[in-house]
């Protein structure tokens, strides 16, 4: 009778063993693709912020007189590219000051363009509408690696939240990651104003 509650005992916990194994490994797993998505967020920013010096030269060449739109471009180049996004460490407040740097980003560039809607010779120049195209391919770009980014997220807070893993993600600290979410005011066309 001792030795069969024996190995009762040890199947028990070999299923737990191999339970709490596979429930680690998947977290792991799910884990690894919401950074790789963040990764990919980050290298769409990058290259918008690649191009713009790019585009605001042609812009400048033009309409030499606009030199506070260019340094409103300059400046939020600058900012963008100096929040930079940590996977372990992804609190809410770091996601929002990462945005607010993207979106200012975003509002200098309308404001470029809207500059370069002043000048026929320029929306005619061939530089200017190459570069026009590839940042119009970078803006969707980057918001199919947010979408994919929100969706890898989801996946991997479903899966810590889901009960019998929480006790696993509790156990070895996966904590909840955070959404990007939308803009303060997104809903109400930009300000193109200049």
């Amino acid at each position: 009778m001792k030795s069969k509650s024996l190995l009762i005992l040890i199947g028990i916990v070999v299923v737990l063993g191999l339970w709490a194994f596979s429930g680690y490994n998947g977290m792991v797993d799910k884990e690894e693709v919401v950074t790789t998505a963040l990764g990919n967020v980050e290298a769409a920013y990058q290259r918008r912020a690649d191009m713009m010096p790019a585009l605001a030269k042609i812009v400048k060449a033009y309409a030499q007189h606009e030199r506070g739109t260019f340094e409103a471009v300059t400046k939020a180049r600058n900012a963008a590219t100096q929040v930079h996004l940590d996977a372990e460490n992804l609190t809410p407040e770091k996601m929002q000051e990462f945005e607010n740097a993207q979106n200012q980003l975003s509002q200098a560039f309308a404001r470029l363009i809207a500059v370069a809607e002043s000048y026929p010779e320029l929306k005619a120049n061939e530089n200017f509408l190459s570069l026009q195209k590839q940042e119009e391919g970078t803006e969707n770009r980057i918001n199919e690696a947010r979408r994919k980014y929100n969706e890898s997220v989801q996946d991997y807070n479903q899966t810590i939240r889901h009960f019998p893993n929480t006790i696993i993600a509790n156990i070895f600290g996966f904590d909840k990651k955070t959404k990007f979410q939308a803009a303060a005011g997104a809903e109400k066309a930009p300000d193109l104003d200049i």
